[in-house]
Parts: C-alpha cells; structure tokens; sequence
C-alpha cells in the first residue's frame, strides 16, 4: 500500500484539483499518479498489469478475478473524488496492460472498498490460498468448465439434522453421491432463477441437458420448444 502524497510537491500535498470545463467535485491529478506507477514498478515488476476500479469499467465477475489470479504482478490505483485524470490512463496504457473494472452499478467514494472486493475474489483462486482447492470450482459462478459454472450457489446445510424443526433434505443423508450431486445443481438452478434470471437466460443459450430445462421450466423460467427440442 502507497501513500499518493507521498509524490506531491506542494506544501499542501495536493492530488486533486477542479475539473476543466466546469462542473461539481474534484479531479485526481495526474502528476502524483504518474509518479506513482512510475516509483511502484521501478523494480521492474515483469508483467505487472494495472487495474483501475471505477463505475465506468468493465463488470468485474469470476472469470475476470480467474484470469488475475495468473496475473505476474496487480498494481491497483484507487481513485477518489470525480476519479482519476483521464491522461494517467491513457498514458499508463503505453506501459502496461490497464484494466477499468467496476464491481457493481453503484458509486463509492472512493477505490478503496472496490479493490478489497476484488483482491479477496483474485486471491483465493490463487494455489494454496484455500485450505480445500476444490472449493472454488463449486462456489457461485464455478470454474471453466466445473458444476457451478454460469450458476448462483444453492442452499448448504450442516449438524444438527433437524433445528427448530426443520430437516436437512434426506437425498443429502443418503450417501449416494450421483444423486446428491443432481440435487445440489438442481437447487443451483433454482436459485439462479430465483435470483439471477439473467444468468439463467444465457445458459438456456449456451445450452443445457433435459434435466436441467426441466428443473428450469418447473421452477418457471420460460424454455421454448425449440430449446427443449435443441
């Protein structure tokens, strides 16, 4: 973590100033931001690449925090304010590859949160981090190719088996692990379209098999006949 005073001149320590052409809030100047990068990646960071969270960026999802986790070196520079003066970019943009990520529709104060959110979903893809590596293909959203992928998580349950009158589902008792696992991408489906009836419409796109389109049109998500048949 840096300090971005730390590379101002002035006795104030200045990072901000009023925009060109008007308009309310402040400006991150891009003098102290140049300094920065530049003191940062003096070492010779090989294959650092620079990730800057705004509103503007591109959504910020699990194959992006995937593709980080194999990142050589992150650089991430927080703007605050109205953001960053545009020129920092454009001008980082020649050095490294530069990345503008937003992690929601919604506006912060400032980087900071945005960072946090997105250093905690790179680094527990990275070997080692988890104590179990197969946690991750089975969360929320999976891996590649693994059972969660393009799905919301469905419900999980733990000891005791009956609190304050309420089971945990038997098929989850039985210790047939092919049932088990149909039942728990059954219950992802579900919830996904529950909550995320987008992601639901573009697997019904990318294709499913005829059990899912079936969990799908019971929990009532529109399949077509042609996606039935197809």
């Amino acid at each position: 973590m840096h300090d971005l005073r730390e590379w101002t001149h002035d006795p104030h320590r200045t990072v901000d100033d009023t925009p060109f052409g008007g308009g309310p809030g402040m400006v991150m100047s891009p003098e102290p931001w140049g300094e920065a990068i530049d003191a940062v990646t003096a070492g010779g960071l090989a294959g650092a690449q620079l990730v800057v969270p705004t509103p503007a960026g591109v959504p910020f999802a699990q194959p992006m925090a995937a593709e980080f986790a194999q990142a050589e070196h992150l650089v991430f520079a927080c703007g605050r304010y109205e953001g960053i003066d545009a020129r920092f970019v454009e001008h980082a943009r020649g050095l490294m590859p530069v990345h503008e990520v937003s992690i929601g529709d919604y506006v912060l104060a400032g980087g900071e949160p945005a960072v946090l959110v997105m250093v905690e979903a790179i680094c527990r893809l990275v070997p080692g981090v988890l104590g179990n590596a197969e946690s991750a293909p089975d969360d929320s959203f999976g891996a590649g190719a693994g059972p969660m992928a393009g799905l919301v998580e469905g419900p999980a349950y733990t000891r005791p088996r009956v609190w304050r009158g309420l089971g945990v589902p038997e098929v989850l008792l039985s210790g047939n692990h092919a049932a088990i696992a149909r039942w728990r991408r059954d219950e992802a489906l579900r919830q996904t379209v529950r909550n995320r009836p987008d992601l639901a419409a573009r697997l019904v796109r990318d294709g499913l098999d005829d059990r899912d389109r079936q969990v799908l049109s019971d929990a009532g998500f529109a399949v077509s006949h042609e996606d039935v048949a197809n």
